[in-house]
């Protein structure tokens, strides 16, 4: 695991963050506040408030690791500890596909936020979809200690859900292009989007 943490980490993490960082500070509307579920390091929170200076970001994740960009605040992974409309807009990376129920912290979110959420998540579309999403998962997060409940929803059932909690999408962008060639080919497919929901 270590030898692939550490090529992962090479190849991947920090194109990855830098191509999320362009696409959420592209996204994001015009607000000041953003909470972050689940921020992990907080390195694309840091590259967002580059290209985005004006927003004020806070993170919150059940793991607080040692070392981390930007200040963070524990919780315990259901109940966002903020007032009602504390914040313009709630972002999520890659975050609801280990809970449980998801539903759960995207009604917490809707709570929370005044404007938006905006989701970067995974579609389980196309062939070996569910695999390949398994193993990117325990790749990128096994050797931080996050949980793998492997949650992944198709198109089909993000609609269902958002529509059930009374979300409207605003924008929805898959092809993200977060690999290089020829990973590309493999890992990124019809496996991500980036969506800015209205609240």
């Amino acid at each position: 695991m270590g030898a692939v943490g550490l090529l992962h980490d090479k190849l991947v993490f920090s194109r990855r963050a830098k191509v999320l960082a362009t696409e959420f500070a592209t996204v994001l509307p015009d607000a000041l506040t953003v909470l972050d579920v689940g921020c992990g390091d907080g390195l694309i929170d840091r590259l967002i408030s580059q290209q985005r200076p004006e927003l004020s970001i806070t993170g919150v994740d059940v793991l607080v690791r040692p070392h981390t960009h930007i200040a963070v605040q524990q919780f315990d992974g259901v109940h966002l500890p903020f007032e009602d409309k504390s914040f313009d807009v709630v972002l999520f990376t890659d975050v609801l596909l280990h809970t449980e129920d998801p539903e759960v912290l995207l009604r917490e979110a809707k709570r929370v936020a005044r404007l938006a959420l905006v989701l970067k998540d995974h579609t389980k579309e196309g062939f070996l979809a569910y695999l390949t999403l398994r193993f990117m998962d325990w790749v990128g997060n096994a050797r931080h200690g996050v949980a793998l409940p492997y949650n992944y929803w198709t198109h089909s059932r993000w609609m269902s859900a958002l529509r059930s909690l009374g979300l409207t999408v605003q924008f929805w962008k898959g092809a993200l292009g977060l690999y290089p060639r020829p990973a590309r080919w493999l890992f990124d497919r019809r496996l991500h989007f980036v969506a800015r929901i209205a609240v």
